[in-house]
């Protein structure tokens, strides 16, 4: 599925069994829903898409941002909003990436797309760069374990792109075809025409010194 800015998606649950990472979040929300997404895109790796699960248990979530603050005088880790009507807790410390093959469907209220409001989205973007600086520099801030997974998702993007990469020739080689043998009919009318045009030159030479009697 493509994927658009500033909307909440729903996960295969093909990506969970790819990864095999258990500190990930179930895939599923009250036992039989897949869970909703807040999903970004990587600004340096097209294709890479960072993933946020979202969660109704605000009052859970509230208490470990609180603690959090107290601790640290921020919480970059949860950021509390509301979505689609209802308050909300955006958990970047459980985010991941994926690639779009895995999203599943967006997230729709009366067959429409729920939009993020923008300064969530915003406040969303600026916590998870500075996770990800922190992660760089080798800290634990997140659950699962983003870096192999982001290597993963990497590498499939890899094998995407060499196989566009490899089909692409075949492309140029048909058309060379093609354009060979326009050339070659092209040329094979010509010689005929020079023929016949020459045949007709040496009757008309032929007439002129042998005229009739």
């Amino acid at each position: 599925m493509k994927f658009q800015e500033g909307y909440a998606y729903h996960i295969k649950d093909a990506y969970f069994d790819k990864v095999q990472d258990d500190k990930l979040m179930q895939n599923k929300e009250n036992g039989t829903y897949r869970p909703t997404y807040l999903c970004m895109e990587d600004p340096k790796n097209k294709g890479l898409l960072w993933v946020v699960p979202m969660s109704t248990k605000i009052a859970k979530y509230k208490a470990i941002y609180d603690k959090q603050v107290a601790k640290y005088g921020k919480c970059l880790t949860i950021v509390l909003g509301e979505f689609d009507g209802r308050k909300s807790a955006f958990l970047l410390q459980n985010m991941f990436p994926i690639t779009d093959q895995y999203i599943d469907h967006i997230h729709t209220r009366n067959g429409n797309p729920v939009p993020i409001k923008y300064s969530i989205a915003q406040e969303v973007h600026s916590n998870m760069q500075q996770l990800h600086q922190l992660i760089r520099k080798g800290k634990t801030v997140v659950f699962p374990d983003i870096k192999r997974l982001e290597n993963l998702m990497l590498e499939e993007l890899h094998q995407i792109h060499t196989a566009s990469q490899e089909a692409a020739p075949s492309v140029t080689e048909n058309t060379t075809s093609t354009m060979s043998s326009i050339k070659d009919q092209i040329t094979a009318a010509q010689v005929k025409a020079d023929q016949h045009n020459s045949n007709q030159s040496q009757k008309k030479v032929e007439k002129e010194n042998h005229p009739a009697r």
